[in-house]
C-alpha cells in the first residue's frame, strides 16, 4: 500500500473519525481539509442495510442535482435521423445511430452519458458487452431510454445522476465542487439521501443508512450523521 502523503495526513489528522458530522459542518469540514491544486469534486458514499444478492434489496434510481455536479457532461444520444437536430439543440454533444455505434465498436467513448430513443434499442443492443461494464449501456431503470430525446439530454446536463447500489451495498455518487458554496453541496446532498430513502425497499427494516460519508477527490472522508437529515430508521 502506498504511504498517504504529508498533505492527506495532515488534512485527515483535522477530521475527527468517532463522531458524526452534521451536514453543514460535514460540508464545511470537507471544504476546509480539501488540499488539491485543482477543483476537487466531491463525493457521497452511503452503505446501506441491504442484502445486495437478492432482486427485492436492491437500490436503484435517478435524481436531479438542483446546482447540478459541477462537471461538464458529454452526452451521446442514439436517434433516428429525423431526432438529431433536435438532440443537438438540446445540448447533445453527439447525435446519431449507425455511425456512432461503428465509432464506438472501433473503441472510441469520448463521451460521459448516452441516451437512446425506445425504437433504437435493437440496433444498439451489441454495445452491451463495451458499454455494460463501463456504466454508459442506455437503460430504462437509468432513465435513458427514453421516447423525449431532447428532455432526457437536457435533464442529463442540469446534473441528473443515477443512484445504484453496488455489489457491497454501496452507492458513491458525485454531490458538486469543492468550489461550489456550503450551501449548494449541502442542497445537493439532502437531495440525493431523499432519494435514497424514498428508495428503501420494503423489506427492510430498522436501520437503513448504516453508514455515510462525504469527502473531496484527494481528501479524507468525513463521517456524516444522516438522522438529522431524513428518517433512515423504521419500526422493526
Amino acid at each position: 500500500m502506498a504511504k498517504a502523503g504529508k498533505k492527506y495526513v495532515k488534512a485527515r489528522e483535522q477530521v475527527d473519525k468517532s463522531r458524526l458530522y452534521p451536514l453543514p459542518e460535514a460540508v464545511g469540514a470537507v471544504k476546509g481539509v480539501a488540499f488539491a491544486g485543482f477543483d476537487e469534486t466531491v463525493e457521497l458514499v452511503t452503505n446501506l442495510a441491504i442484502d445486495p444478492k437478492k432482486s427485492d434489496q436492491l437500490v436503484r434510481g435517478t435524481v436531479s442535482l438542483p446546482h447540478g455536479t459541477g462537471k461538464k457532461v458529454k452526452v451521446l444520444a442514439f436517434c433516428p435521423a429525423d431526432q438529431e437536430e433536435d438532440a443537438r439543440a438540446a445540448g447533445a454533444d453527439y447525435a446519431g445511430l449507425a455511425d456512432l455505434v461503428e465509432k464506438i465498436q472501433g473503441g472510441w467513448l469520448d463521451f460521459d452519458a448516452a441516451v437512446a430513443e425506445k425504437s433504437v434499442m435493437r440496433e444498439i443492443s451489441r454495445l452491451g458487452k463495451v458499454l455494460g461494464p463501463r456504466g454508459l449501456m442506455p437503460s430504462p431503470k437509468a432513465g435513458t431510454v427514453t421516447e423525449d430525446i431532447p428532455r432526457t439530454v437536457r435533464e442529463l446536463k442540469a446534473g441528473k445522476i443515477e443512484i445504484k447500489t453496488n455489489k457491497y451495498g454501496v452507492i458513491q455518487v458525485a454531490v458538486g465542487k469543492v468550489s461550489f458554496t456550503d450551501e449548494q453541496l449541502a442542497d445537493n446532498i439532502l437531495c440525493v439521501i431523499s432519494e435514497i430513502n424514498r428508495l428503501r425497499p420494503a423489506v427492510v427494516k430498522g436501520k437503513y443508512i448504516k453508514k455515510a460519508f462525504i469527502s473531496s477527490s484527494m481528501g479524507p472522508a468525513v463521517p456524516l450523521d444522516t438522522m438529522g437529515l431524513t428518517q433512515g430508521v423504521s419500526a422493526d
